[in-house]
């Protein structure tokens, strides 16, 4: 089963999980177990792919605002002009009008003729009265139509250039959105490769620190990521399992930030095994929470962490089938003591 709650849509999602990561590595940790020149060149290189790919997010949502601007006064200018073309029409039937209601009052003769032909002063003065007029109504009617007509050529000439903008923004849109695309797969890839030899060599290779906000959450308790979509579920059977499925995933790409969702301290941090790359958080009243098939970690064993804290990011490891976070609410440090995730996050104020 899967939740849409908190959903954006998929280039949003992919994007803005990955834009946080775009931050800055502190300074190599030299403690033990600290991360290497090798690693942290390799950080660098990923966090670089991704501050790329968020500038190139922005360029792109500002250029889809415009273009759907300009998508809308081009519309505009097209209902203008139809505007323009019923105006016309109806200029041009006025004129048949006149001309049917001239050849109707002369008695089939036009007004000149019935002038020449008057025998009379008051017959002659009519029918200069007659002439005049309809003189004048046709000549304002040919005006107006003139003066449509040369709105419409406006009208017509307008809607093509806007037009024509629209279509060259799109087409720098769908070159920009090439370019993320293939940024975001050549970080993943790297993100992955690194946390593919981690486990395969059974050893952590350090923390490599996120250069993350100092307040990354007022409240007490949060989900493990920030934007997602539920997967499998606490109990669900699958043919992964031994038994049942012991945590909720959360389907994320790889690279987003998972965070601590509770103040705590890191009592394990594996590389190895069917979890892949996984954390294992001790908190307040005897609990423990478990993040597993991470593709990097931002601690190490032995930190205290507090809520919203980014501890590491989600990556395909282990026993994984795509990217997503295991994460498990557990009563001891260990796997098969845990309860249901979803249950215990919603009693501390937290719905998934």
């Amino acid at each position: 089963m899967r939740s849409y709650r908190r959903r954006r849509p998929l280039l949003s999602v992919l994007l803005c999980a990955l834009t946080v990561i775009a931050a800055r590595p502190t300074a190599v940790d030299k403690r033990p177990g600290g991360g290497t020149d090798g690693d942290s060149g390799l950080s660098a290189d990923v966090v670089r792919l991704y501050e790329e790919a968020a500038v190139a997010t922005q360029q792109y949502e500002a250029g889809r605002r415009e273009a759907e601007a300009q998508r809308e006064r081009a519309r505009r200018a097209e209902e203008r002009l139809e505007r323009q073309r019923r105006h016309i029409a109806a200029l041009h039937e006025d004129l048949g009008r006149i001309a049917r209601a001239q050849y109707r009052g002369s008695g089939g003769l036009p007004v000149a003729a019935q002038m020449i032909l008057a025998d009379s002063p008051d017959g002659l003065m009519r029918g200069q009265r007659a002439f005049s007029q309809a003189d004048l109504a046709v000549n304002n009617a040919i005006a107006r139509s003139r003066r449509a007509e040369s709105r419409l050529a406006a009208a017509e000439a307008e809607a093509e250039a806007q037009w024509r903008v629209l279509e060259q923004r799109n087409t720098q849109l769908a070159t920009l959105r090439a370019s993320i695309a293939r940024k975001l797969e050549r970080a993943r890839s790297l993100l992955q490769g690194r946390a593919d030899a981690s486990v395969a060599a059974g050893a952590c290779r350090g923390a490599v620190r996120l250069d993350q906000p100092e307040t990354e959450s007022a409240d007490a308790w949060v989900a493990p990521v920030k934007t997602y979509q539920l997967s499998a579920s606490y109990g669900s059977s699958g043919a992964r399992w031994a038994s049942r499925h012991t945590g909720q995933d959360f389907a994320v790409p790889i690279g987003t930030p998972v965070r601590a969702v509770g103040t705590g301290r890191v009592v394990r941090v594996s590389c190895g095994g069917p979890f892949g790359i996984e954390i294992v958080l001790k908190h307040a009243g005897g609990f423990y929470t478990h993040y597993a098939h991470l593709a990097s970690v931002a601690v190490d064993q032995g930190e205290h962490v507090s809520p919203g804290q980014w501890i590491g990011q989600s990556g395909n490891t282990g026993n994984s089938t795509g990217p997503h976070l295991h994460f498990e609410a557990r009563i001891t440090p260990e796997t098969g003591s845990a309860v249901n995730p979803v249950s215990w996050l919603e009693e501390r104020g937290v719905s998934v």
